[in-house]
């Protein structure tokens, strides 16, 4: 991938007219920098939140139930790596909402020139259509184990979030980070009694986290990889993250800009921490329970569900499952619109109303969705599951490489630009991807 010079005169030809998501812009108040340490993380503490819903949202469900069932234990050192990616570019992203005051698209809009942040424009339109998809048809399907919706129908009632998100973020920027970590703590809740119950082997769960050879050169494992890459480590939040530090009211100078940084990081990290335990366990519940039974062939979150009391010997099992799929799902939806708002806004500096903007996106997610639940049913939401995740992956570079270009730049961020230890490590993980990527499309062409 050519990396686009940074043209900083470019930025008359594209003025950025207002804060990134206006509405909610410093709304967040920050005790004064002589406050207490704990005080002052809860009050930092949230964004990281919302970023680490994007890294177990149904799409993470599909790839994490896929590679536990067919290849047991051995991916988890392919989500703890993720994970690890995850932490450092979400640093990243939220170094340079604070130090520039720019959300990642509003930075390519100022200093990249038309064609390019055009392109950029529509390859993240592009990833968060795909992300938007597997949330509308991991809730449809959470809905139909629940209630016993049928997935069509289900799939159509996910227009209503749109609602939802509208009624939150008019209570306050707050009230949706509480809502969001509410529901966090019920998916958590949920995956740790799957986890007593299925009992798995704490010495392959260990071995599991050692990377292996295997995961590269088996085409089939590769695959999956790269989908929980793409499922993990997700091109919209890395916008989303950017902007949403920015909701806090610290002070903008470097005192309060360092500061920030580092409550900021440490937030998405804990939070990070979290995506890691939930992601970690649906692979080890496919594995432990699927995969060491022979059932290496589970890959549908209906199949799953269907199996998981049976093979348990426990009915609340299987409607565990659902309950945390279904709070996944509306997790998702939350952050993926935000993200949206933040991309079409940042890129081509114009406003629609929030619910017209959000309706549109999800729009896009569920004709498809409907295409494909009416022509091929229950059977075709894996694989279309799977499909997104990488495509999201194919995607990430395009969202990676101007943020550690951006936070590398001495004339954007000052005296807070990327050391060399962190450049390298930014760059190399940006090498690792698009080299996953090209290995992936090298194996489906021959």
């Amino acid at each position: 991938m050519t990396v686009p010079p940074i043209d900083h005169a470019a930025t008359m030809d594209a003025p950025i007219t207002q804060p990134s998501l206006p509405e909610s812009h410093s709304t967040v108040a920050v005790p004064a920098s002589n406050g207490s340490f704990w005080r002052k993380f809860a009050a930092f503490s949230g964004p990281g939140y919302l970023v680490a819903v994007g890294y177990m949202d149904p799409g993470n469900w599909a790839t994490d139930l896929a590679g536990g069932s067919a290849f047991g234990y051995t991916l988890l050192s392919v989500i703890l790596l993720s994970n690890m990616m995850a932490i450092v570019l979400q640093a990243l992203a939220a170094k340079l909402g604070i130090v520039a005051g720019l959300d990642l698209a509003q930075a390519c809009r100022a200093h990249y020139s038309p064609p390019v942040r055009m392109m950029l424009w529509v390859l993240c339109e592009l990833a968060i259509i795909a992300c938007d998809l597997a949330e509308v048809i991991g809730t449809a399907i959470a809905l139909q184990l629940l209630f016993g919706i049928p997935l069509v129908a289900g799939v159509c009632l996910t227009a209503l979030d749109v609602l939802l998100i509208l009624l939150l973020q008019q209570r306050g920027f707050r009230k949706l980070e509480a809502f969001i970590i509410a529901l966090l703590i019920i998916i958590a809740g949920c995956f740790a009694v799957e986890l007593a119950l299925s009992q798995p082997s704490l010495a392959a769960i260990a071995g599991g986290f050692i990377p292996r050879a295997e995961v590269v050169t088996n085409p089939a494992m590769l695959y999956i990889a790269i989908g929980i890459i793409g499922a993990t480590v997700m091109p919209h939040n890395l916008y989303l993250h950017s902007s949403i530090v920015q909701t806090r009211q610290f002070d903008r100078d470097d005192r309060g800009r360092r500061e920030a940084i580092k409550f900021a990081t440490l937030d998405s990290t804990i939070a990070l921490s979290l995506a890691l335990f939930i992601n970690a366990s649906i692979l080890i519940l496919a594995a432990s329970t699927f995969h060491v039974a022979g059932r290496t062939d589970v890959a549908e979150i209906q199949d799953a569900h269907a199996l998981l009391a049976p093979m348990l010997g426990a009915g609340v099992a299987s409607t565990l499952f659902a309950v945390a799929l279904l709070a996944s799902g509306q997790n998702s939806t939350i952050t993926a619109t935000l993200a949206g708002q933040i991309v079409m806004e940042g890129f081509l500096n114009i406003r629609l109303p929030a619910w017209l903007r959000r309706l549109v996106t999800r729009l896009l997610a569920i004709v498809p969705a409907v295409i494909v639940a009416s022509l091929y049913g229950e059977s075709g939401t894996a694989k279309l599951l799977v499909l997104s995740q990488v495509i999201l992956s194919f995607q990430l570079p395009f969202a990676v490489v101007p943020l550690v270009q951006f936070t590398s730049d001495r004339t954007m961020m000052g005296k807070f630009v990327n050391p060399n230890w962190l450049k390298a490590a930014a760059w190399i993980i940006s090498a690792v991807i698009i080299g996953l990527n090209i290995k992936l499309l090298v194996n489906f062409v021959l």
